[in-house]
């Protein structure tokens, strides 16, 4: 099969025919569909967030099932799937307590002297995250897909494998926002629009959409938003308490920098919950004011894949897209092939782009 393969860090995604094995006893062989490019890919292809190499990235897909092992029973093959990267175990404290997003994943994986999943001759061909979704197939444990319906595009249910579930999932699993409430959502990419709109589905009644992109800001109105601000003009925590009078009881942090972090905890109103979605640089120190945050009950928080139930989460956020309260085809800013794959990382760092999603015909 065709995959993309990170070899070195920040260096460009080269295509390559690449080897994957048969499906273990609770493995699934899955056709790709479509993939999303998603920040988080981004950060590890630069070296933010370090993973062994080679591997092939992607993690935001759906597919086709190909073919089952032979303990497998919640699939078959024709099966339409969304994979997720929460892939869980189903038996350690966090699963048996329902926080499997926060699952060991001990033995999701194949052991030290088993085949590797992917490779390249000798090579092992190393799998981001357990799915490795640049590629046109994919093998992975059975508890990293949800069976979905039929009926809707592999592009849309692509877009719920991480980024829908990653934004929709922060308001509604993690903050649990409540009717009537104000909120603010900084930056208006994929996992922050789905944010906005959860905050819409969560019955907020003013959502404040943050970014620098004029044509975002557009879009996040198209989504929910009741107000937007420019942060491109400096001042977004002092234009936040001038249009609410005090601040917001809900902020969500979507782009993962110490700067709208911070930002974030400040333009709470008292009693206010802040909650960080995206990937900050491992050892970056957030400094907040410890008279705010000790006195006027001040939270901040962050959100693992918002704090998702997969396989219960994602046929509802179908569901919604279905009738009409979920917006996702508007997510999909440009259909790629996985040759233009280097493409799509670069519209992502220019801020051209919502998402890219790459189609598998």
């Amino acid at each position: 099969m065709k995959a993309a393969i990170l070899r070195e860090v920040d260096t460009p995604l080269q295509v390559e025919e690449v080897q994957i094995d048969n499906p273990g006893p609770r493995e699934v062989l899955i056709q790709t569909g479509a993939t999303g490019v998603c920040r988080s890919d981004l950060h590890f292809l630069e070296g933010t967030y370090v993973c062994p190499t080679p591997t092939i990235l992607g993690h935001e897909a759906a597919g086709t099932v190909l073919a089952v092992g032979e303990q497998v029973s919640y699939v078959k093959p024709g099966d339409h799937v969304i994979t997720c990267l929460s892939v869980f175990c189903g038996h350690c404290e966090y699963c048996l307590s329902g926080r499997m997003v926060l699952c060991a994943k001990e033995d999701v994986v194949r052991l030290r002297g088993e085949p590797p999943r992917l490779s390249q001759g000798s090579e092992t061909i190393n799998q981001f995250i357990n799915l490795s979704s640049f590629a046109e197939q994919m093998l992975v444990h059975e508890n990293a897909v949800v069976k979905v319906r039929e009926d809707v595009s592999f592009e849309v249910l692509a877009l719920i494998g991480c980024g829908v579930t990653t934004g929709l999932g922060a308001v509604l699993n993690t903050a649990k926002i409540e009717p009537g409430s104000t909120v603010a959502v900084i930056g208006c990419g994929g996992v922050g629009l789905s944010a906005i709109q959860g905050a819409a589905l969560g019955g907020a009644l003013r959502i404040i959409a943050i970014d620098t992109v004029e044509t975002k800001l557009a879009l996040a109105m198209e989504m929910g938003a009741t107000d937007v601000i420019d942060a491109s003009g400096g001042g977004v925590v002092e234009k936040v308490l001038a249009l609410t009078g005090g601040g917001v009881q809900y902020s969500f942090e979507a782009i993962g920098t110490k700067q709208t972090a911070e930002q974030s905890f400040e333009m709470l109103r008292a009693g206010g919950t802040a909650t960080v979605i995206g990937l900050i640089p491992d050892g970056t120190k957030i400094e907040l004011d410890a008279g705010t945050f000790l006195r006027r009950e001040r939270r901040i928080q962050g959100s693992t894949m918002g704090s998702n139930h997969f396989r219960t989460d994602m046929p509802r956020y179908i569901e919604f897209y279905l009738q009409g309260r979920l917006k996702l085809d508007e997510l999909v800013s440009q259909r790629l092939k996985l040759e233009q794959i280097n493409d799509a990382f670069e519209d992502m760092k220019q801020g051209h782009v919502a998402r890219s999603v790459i189609t598998f015909d």
